[in-house]
């Protein structure tokens, strides 16, 4: 009766989903960088295809807040209610295609790589930045995939909570705060997580010579809102949620410098950067 979103880290492997009554279970491959989304209430199986290598996955679920709404485990974990709206077997659910829609929205229940996953730019966020925004198994869970530019940061925003920022690629830090509170540095590689706090302001900064890269696994769903839209490439300034460069404390930017200093990479900062007197 939850939601799951799935993100293989590493491995190769295939999953066997099916619902009762289905003559056979349907299944599919995947490979490290596959997101999916496993539907509501879908019996399924997880199964390593590389023989003497592990396979590793994350995944985020609503399970939390289903199993509170209801506080009934049996109504959560032993419903039959079949979601065919879902998945209903068809053969090609899991088959990688999907839907382009207007403001850089992919739809789709399966991506076999978000890590070469084609972007479209951003600006509004900064950092030379491109994104990608999954609506991931018709859900209200869903995704988004995001890049910024070597030499660059983007600018500090807030969000509700919930969202798991995955790291792909590159390397840096994420700088978190309440509003009003001392900044905290978090250091970051591929692999890393970073989970930003309720209403916590937070910024991402590239430190290495490659582009960074990263996914979030996270409520949000465009197509099926389920919290409150905070604005969040729009300045604080008119209600938004999002700190523009010429707004944000100088000593962000100090510090970003002095990081870049000791990686001897080029900061790229000064094309993005206007700030008043």
């Amino acid at each position: 009766m939850f939601e799951e979103i799935v993100y293989i880290l590493k491995g190769y492997g295939a999953t066997l989903v099916w619902n009762d009554g289905m003559a056979q279970p349907h299944t599919f491959e995947w490979k490290h960088g596959a997101v999916f989304a496993l539907p509501p209430n879908v019996w399924y199986k997880h199964t390593n295809l590389q023989g003497g290598e592990s396979a590793r996955f994350c995944a985020v679920t609503s399970a939390p807040v289903v199993i509170n709404l209801f506080h009934n485990d049996d109504f959560v974990f032993a419903n039959d209610f079949i979601f065919t709206d879902r998945f209903n077997g068809d053969p090609s659910h899991f088959d990688g295609s999907g839907i382009a829609l207007p403001g850089r929205i992919w739809e789709s229940n399966f991506i076999p790589d978000v890590v070469s996953f084609p972007l479209q730019a951003w600006p509004e966020r900064g950092g030379g930045g491109s994104n990608a925004f999954l609506e991931i198994g018709n859900g209200t869970l869903t995704a988004h995939i995001s890049e910024f530019q070597p030499g660059t940061y983007k600018k500090a925003h807030r969000h509700g909570p919930g969202a798991h920022v995955i790291i792909l690629s590159g390397e840096g830090y994420s700088l978190m705060w309440p509003e009003g509170s001392e900044k905290r540095r978090f250091d970051w590689k591929p692999g890393s997580v970073i989970v930003p706090p309720e209403l916590w302001f937070h910024q991402h900064f590239n430190t290495g010579p490659t582009p960074a890269r990263y996914l979030a696994l996270r409520w949000g769903s465009q197509r099926f809102p389920l919290l409150r839209s905070y604005g969040i490439d729009r300045t604080v300034k008119s209600g938004g949620a999002q700190i523009e460069y010429e707004d944000e404390d100088p000593d962000i930017r100090e510090m970003y410098e002095a990081s870049l200093e000791m990686n001897k990479v080029q900061s790229r900062m000064n094309g993005l950067v206007s700030r008043n007197g």
